[in-house]
This record gives C-alpha cells, sequence and structure tokens, in this order.
C-alpha cells in the first residue's frame, strides 16, 4: 500500500500526526520559545510555577490554532500548489517534517481543519484571560492579521510586514502576562528583533522555497514581485538589524546580565541566521533558501537556552 494510500485511512495515531501536520506542530514548538524567551529577559527570574504551566499550555494553544488558521484560509491555494507538483522538497524543509498542508493534500478535510483551529483558540482564550485580559486582545489582533496576511497573497508583497507583526505577538503578550505594566522600550526592541528575524530569516526563506509554483500562481511575494537579488538584499539587511536588537534588548532586560551572554547570543545569531543568509545572498539557490530557513528556526530556542543558563547561573 503506498503512503498516500495509507494517509487517506489513516488510524488514530496516524490522524493525530496529521493534525500536528496541520498546525506545524515542530516549527510552532521552536516558535513557543520566543514569548519564554521575551518573559524571561525582561522578567530577570522565573515565575511562578503556575504561570508557567497555564503559560505552556496557552502558549502551545495560540501558535497551533493561528498555525492551522493559516492553512484553513489558504487551502484553495495550497490545493493548486500541490496539483502542480508542489512540496516535492519537503523531506528537507522543516514545515515538511511530518506533511505539509494536509487540507490541500486531502488528507484533512476543511471542517476537521476548522475544528482543529476553534477548539485551539478557545483554550488560548481562556488561558490568556486568565493570565492577563491584555492577552486576549494581542491574540485576537493576531488571529486577524494572519487571516489578513493570507488574503494579501496575491495582492501585495509586502503582506510580509504583516507576517512579521503576527509572529511577535506572541512574545509580547507573554511579556503582558508576567507583568501588567512592562517597560515600553523593551517591547519595542522585542517588537523589532522578532519582526525583522521573521521577515528575513522565516517570511521570505519561506516564500523563496516555492518561488516556482508561486509565478505561476501570479502570487505577489517578495521573491516573485521584486526578485531574487532584491529579496536577498532584504534577506541580508533583515537579519543584521534582527542581530542588532539581539545586541540591544539585554541592556533592556530587569536583570543584570554579563556582556558575555550578550556576544554568546550574538555569535549564534551570526551562525544560524547571518551566514546562511550570506550563502543565499551570494548564491540566490532555492537550497539555501530553505537552509536559511531551517537554521534560523532554531534562533529563538537558542536565545531562550542563554538566558536560561544565565538564570541558573
Amino acid at each position: 500500500m503506498s503512503e498516500t494510500s495509507h494517509l487517506n485511512h489513516p488510524s488514530g495515531l496516524s490522524r493525530l500526526k496529521l493534525f500536528f501536520a496541520l498546525s506545524r506542530t515542530p516549527h510552532g514548538l521552536l516558535d513557543m520559545c520566543t514569548p519564554a524567551f521575551g518573559a524571561l529577559l525582561w522578567l530577570g527570574h522565573f515565575p511562578p510555577l503556575p504561570v508557567i504551566v497555564l503559560g505552556i499550555i496557552t502558549t502551545f494553544a495560540g501558535y497551533t490554532a493561528v498555525y492551522t488558521l493559516n492553512d484553513v484560509i489558504d487551502y484553495r491555494t495550497d490545493r493548486q500548489k500541490a496539483a502542480m507538483g508542489g512540496f516535492c522538497e519537503a523531506e528537507s524543509y522543516l514545515d515538511g517534517v511530518l506533511v505539509r498542508h494536509p487540507i490541500a493534500q486531502g488528507l484533512l478535510s476543511l471542517k476537521q481543519g476548522l475544528v482543529w483551529a476553534l477548539g485551539w483558540a478557545l483554550v488560548a482564550l481562556m488561558g490568556a484571560y486568565i493570565l492577563n485580559p491584555v492577552c486576549v486582545l494581542i491574540f485576537l489582533a493576531a488571529c486577524a492579521l494572519e487571516t489578513v496576511y493570507c488574503l494579501l497573497w496575491r495582492v501585495s508583497p509586502f503582506r510580509t510586514v504583516v507576517s512579521g507583526a503576527v509572529k511577535t505577538s506572541g512574545a509580547v503578550a507573554a511579556v503582558f502576562a508576567v507583568d501588567p505594566r512592562p517597560s515600553g522600550w523593551y517591547l519595542f526592541i522585542l517588537f523589532l528583533l522578532l519582526f525583522f528575524w521573521e521577515i528575513g530569516a522565516q517570511n521570505i526563506p519561506a516564500d523563496w522555497t516555492d518561488i516556482e509554483e508561486d509565478r505561476r500562481l501570479n502570487a505577489q511575494t517578495i521573491p516573485v514581485r521584486l526578485g531574487v537579488r532584491q529579496a536577498s538584499i532584504i534577506v541580508v539587511t533583515t537579519v543584521i538589524l534582527s542581530l542588532i536588537m539581539n545586541a540591544v534588548i539585554f541592556y533592556y532586560s530587569h536583570r543584570s546580565y554579563a556582556i558575555v551572554f550578550a556576544v554568546i547570543s550574538l555569535a549564534v545569531g551570526c551562525y544560524l541566521m547571518l551566514l546562511p543568509a550570506v550563502d543565499l545572498y551570494q548564491s540566490h539557490k532555492r537550497s539555501h533558501a530553505m537552509a536559511l530557513f531551517n537554521r534560523a528556526s532554531y534562533y529563538p530556542a537558542a536565545l531562550l537556552g542563554i538566558v536560561f543558563l544565565q538564570l541558573m547561573i
């Protein structure tokens, strides 16, 4: 029996894997490090255990809901890509560790996707309200912006700016979850750090991996509309800006961080983002765009690890 045939009649465990594929859970788990990083860096110590547990549940639910929302809204265009032979390099792509776009490939129904998204959204809303009602507003804004982002696929290449705002929402909400009155400057620097990381090291490289299909479907992405040369310049520029914000943000934390940790975070950022971004700038190869996306996806986890190490020491 072929793999596709097996997935069309999945067991309970296989179906659960399809739902996790729908919400890109492997990637979502890495993205969950951004709220933890933002909250711990600002607070300078670990919050109470109930806050940690509720925060983890709420964060997982929020990212699961938003990622699923993306696939639900985009299922028609994703289905067109699949029909054109897209997703062929999924095995080397972080977002394709399980199955890319299972609704578009007919492995899950649209109704199942909606139920999965709404269920996790309700969990996220309840958790956010308990932590801080401000977090509810941020989550709803993120869902609205994600919808706008999807609808701009054939409208404007600058939808990447919307994506940048969506990716910052979890970290900003996490800061409010541990401190109802955080520093505006800290939030601003945190926003820019993740905003530029998302644009240069995530969104544009992700669009680059689908560049051939997007061209044929007249998508208005940065690589398609502006060309690969301009796209690579934007990638390198935004990655450098993210690294600058990385260096600055340690200054605004409540905790006095040793300069060595700021230096380590910059070195890690250069390895995970800048070096593959330069490779992409020089080669303009689709495989290098995928490599940048994959490596840069571990950047928030690396930052969280650095902060966690400092707190433990």
